[in-house]
């Protein structure tokens, strides 16, 4: 593995996202001084927070799965995850409904959900379902270790006894063929392929790779932080505090000093200059290599990005008995959401949705007797020609037709704070293309031909536009992949999100 070169006594991490955050842990339990730089006035970067008339709204992922990766992080400051987060269960994971009005709940746990799809879909569709699993988990062993949990120098690398299996399991054919070899019927194959647009691409084009990552929540489970997900980078942030990380919130870098291909400084606009001997950048890496070092290499010039979302942060007076935490709603059309979206650059004439309703699992994240809901509608990223200041508004008004029109009554009626995110929104935050998801996942932007997490002497990446990729675990993992660029791999890790 190739490390940074020379010494890495001083280290500045720019940006308290979860990756920066997870390996600013790691740095100081490394021994390393560390440094954060961000630019906002707490820590999560994407996974922010926005406070409004008693509501608390997380404003970026709203998805906790595989907490052991956050059990890890701390670990390597000594600390237990159970000190600092209080996490629950969610269940369902998800409630899906379709047009046809039938409804079906997403269980982590095998028998339960055998017994829902034997519910609404027959018991034949339910036997395929448990080989669908016994499918993804020998995936998910076989992909982790080898291909997501490890930097990557060369794809000469990847040629491992893992790589071998993964092909003959059919890894490398298309998503949604794959799923149909196990699910028959349209509803649990939407279920259990929907999460390829997360790596920007439709089921029909990403990877039977990509069902690894309906397996860290479909199968291994999500879970609710109390206090939202913003609580996960406050409580890494404070444990990091704890163990020596310096943090200077309401601080944006400027620019990375640079004496030939070597990082000796990062500025701020504050006019600091804080001198290390290597760095570690969180900001979206095109944005990255443009704003802080200066310069964009070709290739990220020809990046394809994800598709972006408008996101609808409602805080209300109207409660839904029959929706659970994570629900999503699937329209007539399927294929059809995925050329518009990504081919043709259209907003969804028969839309796909989510709508996330916090309050079911905590509360206290609005007044008494209110609830908080997150509506996330995919669209195209800012290639598309759609002017968001024009669009923006009839956009909310549609969004919120669709949620009465799917059985949401009086939805608009009952809202009493809202807060619209558009893809000129994210752009705005630091996300190339207005895209959240980040590069797309495409089979030349995959494993070792997605954009390295290192440049030059002492420079590294963290974050969804490197190794390994999009999702709040991969990012996390990112983070770790970092700290060893800089400390060396350690031999004495095995996350416990492995075993």
């Amino acid at each position: 593995m190739r490390k940074v070169r020379g010494h890495t006594d001083r280290v500045v991490v720019v940006g308290a996202g979860l990756a920066g955050l997870s390996a600013a842990l790691r740095l100081a339990g490394a021994g390393r001084q560390v440094t954060v730089v961000e630019r906002e006035a707490v820590p999560g970067g994407r996974a922010g927070l926005r406070l409004d008339g008693g509501y608390a709204f997380d404003t970026g992922p709203t998805v906790l799965t595989m907490p052991d990766l956050l059990a890890d992080a701390l670990d390597c400051v000594g600390e237990r995850l159970e000190d600092w987060l209080e996490l629950t269960p969610v269940a369902p994971l998800y409630r899906a409904t379709y047009a046809d009005g039938s409804t079906l709940d997403v269980h982590a746990d095998v028998d339960d959900m055998s017994a829902e799809i034997e519910r609404v879909c027959g018991p034949a569709e339910a036997a395929g379902y448990r080989r669908y699993v016994d499918f993804v988990s020998e995936l998910y062993r076989h992909e982790m270790r080898d291909f997501i949990d490890r930097n990557i120098d060369s794809p000469l690398s990847l040629v491992t006894p893992s790589l071998a299996r993964l092909a003959a399991i059919g890894g490398f054919r298309r998503l949604a063929p794959k799923v149909e070899q196990y699910l028959r019927d349209e509803r649990t194959q939407r279920v259990f392929s929907f999460q390829s647009m997360y790596a920007g691409l439709s089921p029909y084009d990403a990877l039977a790779i990509y069902a690894v990552i309906a397996y860290m929540d479909s199968v291994a489970g999500v879970y609710f932080p109390r206090g939202g997900m913003h609580a996960v980078p406050r409580a890494l942030a404070a444990a990091a505090e704890k163990h020596g990380v310096e943090f200077r919130y309401s601080t944006e870098a400027t620019k990375v000093e640079l004496r030939g291909d070597r990082a000796v400084a990062v500025h701020t606009s504050l006019g600091e200059r804080i001198p290390c001997d290597a760095v570690v950048l969180n900001p979206d890496l095109p944005v990255a290599y443009r704003d802080l070092l200066g310069h964009e290499p070709r290739r990220l010039k020809r990046l394809a990005y994800s598709p972006s979302c408008f996101v609808l942060l409602a805080g209300s007076s109207a409660r839904y008995e029959s929706m659970a935490h994570h629900n999503i709603s699937f329209g007539h059309a399927w294929k059809g959401v995925f050329r518009e979206i990504i081919d043709e650059g259209r907003l969804m004439s028969d839309p796909s949705y989510l709508v996330t309703r916090p309050t079911a699992s905590d509360p206290t994240l609005a007044p008494a007797g209110r609830e908080a809901y997150y509506v996330l509608f995919p669209t195209p990223n800012l290639d598309a020609p759609i002017d968001w200041r024009v669009e923006g508004p009839r956009y909310r008004d549609r969004v919120v037709a669709t949620l009465e029109e799917r059985g949401l009554d009086g939805f608009g009626a009952g809202i009493e704070v809202e807060h619209v995110t558009t893809p000129l929104d994210w752009q705005a935050r630091g996300m190339e293309r207005g895209a959240p998801f980040a590069a797309a996942h495409t089979f030349l932007q995959t494993g070792p031909f997605r954009p390295r997490n290192t440049w030059g002497a002492n420079v590294v990446f963290a974050g969804s536009g490197t190794q390994p990729g999009v999702g709040v675990p991969m990012v996390l993992i990112s983070g770790r992949l970092a700290a060893e660029r800089i400390t060396g791999r350690d031999r004495a890790y095995r996350s416990r999100a492995l075993l």
